[in-house]
C-alpha cells in the first residue's frame, strides 16, 4: 500500500496546494493514500473526511511539529498539543499518548531533526528520503537509519503540484485510519517505496 506521509496543503503558508487537488493528482500518480501534515496544525481535519473515502483511498491527518532541535512528522490525537515543545520533551507525550513520530528530513540545512535524538534512542522512525532534500541528504538520512536500526519512511513533502507522489512509503499492511498509520509504523510496517540510491557503507559506519 502506497502513502505519501508528507505533504502540505495551503494551510501552510508555504504550500500551494489545495486539499482537492492533493488527493485527486495523488489517486492519478498510484498513490492508495495521502497523509496531510501542515506546519503545527491539524486543522485539514476540518476539511476533509477522513479515513476511507468512497473510492478507497484513504486520507490521513498528522502534522509537522516543529521544535529548538527539528521537525518531526507527528501522528495521532494531537489537535491541541502544545506547540513549540522542545523534541525531549514532544516526543515522549506523542509516544505516551498512543501516537507516533517521524524525524523529518535529517541531515538538510534548514529545521532538520536533529542526529543526537536518534542516538539516544528517543526517536525510532525517521524519513530516509525526503523529496525536497538532495541526494547526500537523503544518503546519509538511511545512513543513520542503518547505523542505528530506525525505521524509515519516504516522503514527498509537497508543497506544489509536481512535488507530490514523488517519494511515498510502502505500508506493508492495509491503513484505513490514524489508529492503523500508528501502529504500522511502531511496529516497522513499512519501507520507503524506492530509495535514491544505495546505502554507503562509508557513511552507514561513520
Amino acid at each position: 500500500m502506497l502513502i505519501d506521509v508528507h505533504v502540505h496543503t495551503s494551510i501552510s503558508p508555504c504550500s500551494v496546494l489545495e486539499i482537492d487537488a492533493i488527493l485527486e493528482i495523488s489517486r492519478q500518480r498510484g498513490m492508495d493514500g495521502v497523509c496531510l501534515t501542515d506546519h503545527d496544525t491539524m486543522d485539514a481535519a476540518g476539511y476533509v473526511r477522513e479515513g476511507v473515502q468512497d473510492d478507497g483511498f484513504v486520507v490521513i491527518v498528522g502534522m509537522e511539529y516543529t521544535t529548538p532541535q527539528g521537525d518531526f512528522l507527528i501522528f495521532g490525537p494531537f489537535e491541541n498539543i502544545r506547540p513549540g515543545m522542545d523534541a525531549q520533551d514532544m516526543l515522549p507525550y506523542v509516544y505516551g499518548r498512543g501516537g507516533a513520530a517521524i524525524g523529518a528530513h535529517p541531515y538538510r540545512g534548514w529545521r532538520p531533526a536533529q542526529e543526537f535524538l536518534f542516538e539516544q534512542g528517543v526517536c525510532s522512525l525517521v524519513e530516509g528520503v525526503n523529496g525536497r532534500n538532495t541526494a547526500p541528504e537523503n544518503l546519509r538520512a538511511q545512513a543513520l537509519a542503518h547505523r542505528h536500526g530506525l525505521t524509515m519512511t519516504g516522503g514527498s513533502d509537497a508543497h506544489r503540484v509536481d512535488e507530490l507522489a514523488k517519494f511515498p512509503t510502502r505500508f506493508l499492511e492495509r491503513i484505513e485510519s490514524r489508529d492503523d498509520l500508528v501502529r504500522a509504523l511502531l511496529a516497522g510496517r513499512c519501507e520507503p517505496a524506492w530509495m535514491t540510491e544505495p546505502v554507503r557503507e562509508d557513511l552507514a559506519v561513520g
